[in-house]
This record gives C-alpha cells, sequence and structure tokens, in this order.
C-alpha cells in the first residue's frame, strides 16, 4: 500500500493509504511522483459530473515522477523523469491500427474510471509513458499532457502569422490555446463571459484583444475555438467563423444546434478534437515548452502541497484559477 488520494464518492477525497502493484510486470514502472495537475475533468470527477466515471477512485492523470523501478522490459530507466500518458487503447481495433488511439472503443482514463496517480508512487506500463528532457523544468514538464490536447487540436488547421483566431473559453486549455496560437503569430481574440478570466489573460497576454460573447460581429475569424464546453459557445462558432473558415471543438457541450444551411452557404469546416495522439502530440508538446520563446509561465495559478488537497481541490473547483499544481 502507499499513501495517496482516494475519492470513495463525489466531494469526498481523503488522504489514505491506498492501492497498488507491489510486483512489477515485465513492461511496468514504479514512478516516484513529483507534480500532479488537477484537469478540468478531474474536477468533473470531484463533483459527479462525469457519468463514465467509476467510485471509488484514486483520481489525477496529469503526472510528472522519477521512475524508481523498473521491469526488465520497460523502455525507461531508473532516475529518468516521465510524464504519463493516461489513456489506455486496445491496440487492435481499426482505430488503434490507424494509429488513432484517442478514439479507441475500448479506451479507459486514469482517474476516471480506473486508478489514477494522486499517489506517492504510482505503477504503470512503460508503454504509457514518456521521457522528460533534463533541461526542461518540472513546473513547465507538468504541462506536457494538457499542451498536448491543445497541440493535437491545432494541427487539424493552419494557423499561420496574422491569422485570425478566436478562442471562446478562458480556462487553462483556453489560456494554453491562447499560448500555442500566440507563438505561431495569430492575431488573437479571447472570448468569455467572466470579465477576471479576461482581465487575466490581457495581463499576461497584452497584443490579444478580449471581448464578451456578446459584443463578437458575424463572419470575423479564420479559425473559431471552442474551448468552453458551452451549448451557446459551439453554436457561436458558427456565427463568428468567416466564409471558409474552420470550427475546431474542444469544449463537450452536450448538445447543440448546427445551422446546417450557414454551415453550407459558408463552407465551413468543423472538427471535433479529442485528447491526443501519443506519443507525436507529447513529443509536440515537448519540442514548444523546450523553446524559451514559448510563454507558458502564467498557465499554472498555484503549486499546493498535497496535503493541502482540500485547498487545491477548492481553488480548481472555483474556476477562478487556471491550472493548480499538487506537489508531492
Amino acid at each position: 500500500m502507499v499513501n495517496g488520494l482516494y475519492m470513495e464518492k463525489p466531494g469526498r477525497v481523503t488522504w489514505c493509504e491506498v492501492p497498488m502493484t507491489q510486483r512489477l510486470q515485465a513492461d511496468e514502472v514504479k514512478i516516484n511522483v513529483i507534480y500532479g495537475g488537477i484537469c478540468g475533468s478531474d474536477i468533473g470527477v470531484y463533483k459527479g459530473k462525469l457519468p463514465h466515471a467509476n467510485y471509488p477512485v484514486v483520481p489525477g492523470h496529469e503526472i510528472l515522477g522519477e521512475v524508481v523501478e523498473a521491469g526488465q522490459d520497460a523502455k525507461v530507466e531508473i532516475g529518468d523523469r516521465v510524464v504519463v500518458q493516461p489513456n489506455s487503447y486496445c491496440g487492435k481495433c481499426e482505430c488503434c491500427r490507424a494509429g488513432k488511439t484517442n478514439i479507441c472503443p475500448e479506451k479507459k482514463s486514469l482517474g476516471i474510471n480506473k486508478h489514477g496517480g494522486f499517489a506517492e508512487y504510482f505503477v504503470i506500463s512503460s508503454n504509457y509513458i514518456v521521457k522528460v528532457p533534463e533541461k526542461l523544468s518540472n513546473e513547465r514538464a507538468i504541462l506536457i499532457e494538457p499542451l498536448a490536447v491543445i497541440v493535437h487540436a491545432l494541427k487539424k488547421v493552419t494557423i499561420a502569422k496574422g491569422s485570425s483566431v478566436a478562442i471562446i473559453g478562458c480556462g487553462t486549455e483556453g489560456m494554453l490555446a491562447v499560448a500555442l496560437a500566440s507563438y505561431f503569430g495569430a492575431k488573437i481574440t479571447a472570448i468569455d463571459i467572466n470579465p477576471e478570466k479576461l482581465a487575466k489573460v490581457q495581463a499576461h497576454y497584452p497584443a490579444i484583444e478580449i471581448c464578451h460573447p456578446e459584443n463578437v460581429h458575424e463572419n470575423r475569424f479564420d479559425i473559431v475555438l471552442e474551448v468552453a464546453g458551452v451549448k451557446e459557445s459551439f453554436e457561436q462558432c458558427m456565427e463568428i467563423v468567416k466564409p471558409g473558415g474552420a470550427v475546431v471543438a474542444i469544449g463537450f457541450p452536450a448538445v447543440a444546434e448546427i445551422p446546417v444551411v450557414k454551415m453550407v452557404r459558408k463552407e465551413l469546416s468543423i472538427f471535433g478534437s479529442i485528447i491526443y495522439n501519443v506519443p507525436d502530440d507529447f513529443l509536440s508538446s515537448i519540442d514548444y515548452l523546450l523553446d524559451e520563446n514559448f510563454y507558458v509561465e502564467p498557465i499554472i495559478s498555484d503549486i499546493v502541497t498535497v496535503k493541502d488537497f482540500e485547498k487545491a481541490y477548492e481553488k480548481a473547483a472555483s474556476g477562478k484559477y487556471r491550472k493548480i499544481v499538487l506537489a508531492f
């Protein structure tokens, strides 16, 4: 057994002994966890809003740590720093054979429907970890997995210098989208109903425009990213994207109405984007984070010791902060 966080049911998290494999399989590694990032889906599990979540569960899927034990067939060595790719896949279905493991029908997700990694130590197959370069700091490395979500999404469109890009939703993933689109040289408008979030975005990225949804004009943007996960936000994408433009849906509104006539007449491209392809999107994420010109320091709002997990979850669930990171 090892100490970790344990979510018995929505809203009830304790620090206690949690299950952990004691004997490694040949391909497995044991990781001493350094940092764990609290994600929006973690808060969904905490609030009981993810229908596919299973309880009880050890939460957490954004994991950075150091390998302290390795099976004989493991693909990394003791002492390596690694991040976890938290979504399993079968490797045999049509999607997996096509390299689209992100949409494998057998996919399971750490911290949601299988035990995650918010614990002192964590065991996982080395097939699901990616080595972190020595010169990448822990504070940037913990962003590899959430940044990979945006990397994957933006690979679906072409953002050139001067492209007009709207990003709807200014939470952590929205801020990461702002950071990456800015790095590409886009002309960005950040859109959110929360003036505090908009103010924070502009404070850190002063070159971009901020806007309340009510004040955005039609047919204005080459590319629109929906990161808020709200029905009205997705529907607004169809209005504000230019004819011939593209919409990338990253958020999870349950339903939304698509004006098909407008979609056809404007000849729009609409892309859904779910997590990432591995290891490619993780490796791209690492490449960006290794570049000092890629400005992501504002993404982490606070690093909180795991013993103060209640405070950390409270902050993350409030919606007033960006990334909250647990230090183990």
